[in-house]
């Protein structure tokens, strides 16, 4: 790790003092950068049958893959590198490859420009420096449609240097934070009361010296520290999906993000957190009871989806299934039972398992009911939100344990909409709650070795090294 971050952080000087230079103009050729990269071969004696969820190769062959923000990613890697060697032996080669750096990706701050910056100095700046390729950040090793051609490399990970450069600068774009506060336990939201709870009770964890925290921060780098002092200020203006980490040491704390309302941010978010390699994600929601039986206030587990949702067809048809993973489902049930303090027997009376279907129809009450209620009754779907399956999908997809649990805040099926005193009253009784279970469900997640946490259910036949 320590070469392929000197290699790394060589490029990116080099780069970044070239523009320099061309700002000044005083810049004559093409600056070229490119990523650190590392080599593994696996030959037939050293490719053994494992059974285990990441940190080996299924086959032998000779598998690459280019690495960027060492400083984010070297915990996680010197586990998977470290169980690689321990399971095919060494050595492993680190060397530069042939995938140019982006100038924008060499500023990982974002890359500023004068106000003189138009158009023409834009023309000028691509004939002197790499800019993103679309080419080289599409998903194709993680949908399974990477195929290499004759003598090519296998993927050593799920993601290139490029794609995860990509990622990174949209989650400051998206969440308003940079992405070395992003921790490894994600809570995902769609309703702002959730994130004002949350912050309240960070706060209050972050100044608590036993809690184990220690800042809390929040879009625009507002950070507040375990003494009580506050560095930094506010985002002026709400990000689209903002981010709010309460920090542990290893990044081992949480973050929630508010995530907004409809499949198409529930994708775009987990699309690009994906690359940080999180621990865990959970959804934490709202829903419409379609069970006569069910109250509001009661707690929805899916422990399956249906999708009608449609934003993830072309990356994962849905005739995949989505597996529940019983680490996760087991945490979020014990989390409920420790909240509640109910036994067994009471958690069901407050929590049905079944079936989440998600739609991107959000005025889905509206259309003649024929066609909803046949597809609702088949699926034996319990309630129905807009997000969960794409977020149990994409983390599916991804290789990130993942879990749903919804509040029953309406029944539209019986005639029980949101009015707005009932809604605020629900808000008042149940989201304090539901934010507990949801930190309680962490903490739990955070006590499970990582090689138990990571199920062997999100591992292809053919899965690359690297998870």
């Amino acid at each position: 790790m320590d070469a392929i971050d000197r290699l790394y952080r060589a490029q990116i000087a080099f780069l970044q003092s070239r523009f320099r230079a061309f700002e000044a103009g005083g810049l004559e050729g093409r600056a070229r950068a490119v990523y650190p990269m590392a080599r593994l071969v696996v030959d037939e004696e050293h490719a053994p049958a494992l059974n285990a969820a990441f940190g080996f190769a299924d086959q032998p062959g000779v598998y690459e893959g280019t690495f960027t923000r060492v400083d984010l990613f070297r915990a996680h890697l010197v586990k998977q590198f470290t169980s690689i060697i321990e399971n095919h032996g060494g050595p492993i080669e680190v060397c530069l490859s042939e995938t140019p750096i982006p100038l924008p990706f060499a500023f990982p701050d974002g890359m500023v420009v004068g106000d003189g910056f138009d158009a023409a100095a834009m023309v000028r700046l691509k004939r002197h420096f790499d800019m993103p390729a679309l080419a080289l950040m599409d998903d194709r090793i993680v949908n399974g449609d990477f195929v290499p051609g004759p003598g090519e490399p296998l993927p050593l990970g799920l993601f290139t240097a490029p794609r995860v450069d990509y990622s990174l600068h949209r989650l400051r774009h998206y969440c308003g934070t940079a992405p070395e506060y992003f921790q490894n336990f994600v809570l995902f939201t769609n309703y702002q009361v959730y994130i004002d709870g949350f912050v309240q009770r960070a706060e209050a964890m972050v100044r608590d010296p036993d809690s184990g925290y220690t800042a809390f921060v929040e879009p625009g780098g507002r950070i507040l520290r375990q003494d009580g002092t506050a560095i930094g200020v506010p985002a002026a203006r709400a990000p689209q999906m903002p981010a709010y980490h309460l920090v542990r040491a290893g990044h081992q704390g949480i973050t929630m993000i508010n995530i907004g309302v409809g499949p198409s941010n529930a994708k775009t978010i987990t699309d690009h957190v994906a690359v940080l390699r999180p621990n865990a994600w959970v959804m934490l929601g709202h829903c419409a009871g379609l069970r006569n039986t069910q109250r509001l206030g009661d707690y929805v587990l899916a422990h399956a989806y249906h999708r009608d949702d449609h934003v993830l067809d072309s990356d994962l048809p849905v005739w995949v299934p989505i597996p529940a993973l019983a680490e996760v489902q087991q945490a979020l049930e014990k989390a409920v039972a420790d909240v509640t303090g109910l036994d067994r027997i009471g958690v069901k009376g407050i929590m049905r398992t079944g079936t989440v279907a998600s739609t991107d129809n959000r005025n889905w009450e509206l259309r003649e009911q024929r066609e909803p209620d046949r597809a609702l009754s088949l699926s034996r779907a319990i309630a129905l939100d807009m997000e969960s399956a794409t977020v149990a999908a994409n983390g599916f997809r991804f290789r990130v344990p993942y879990g749903t649990l919804l509040c029953v805040s309406d029944k539209p099926l019986h005639g029980e909409l949101k009015l707005p005193g009932m809604a605020d009253d629900f808000y008042r009784r149940q989201v304090a709650q539901h934010l507990d279970i949801g930190f309680r469900t962490m903490e739990l997640l955070r006590a499970l070795p990582p090689e138990q946490l990571h199920s062997r259910k999100l591992r292809s036949f053919n899965e690359v090294p690297l998870q």
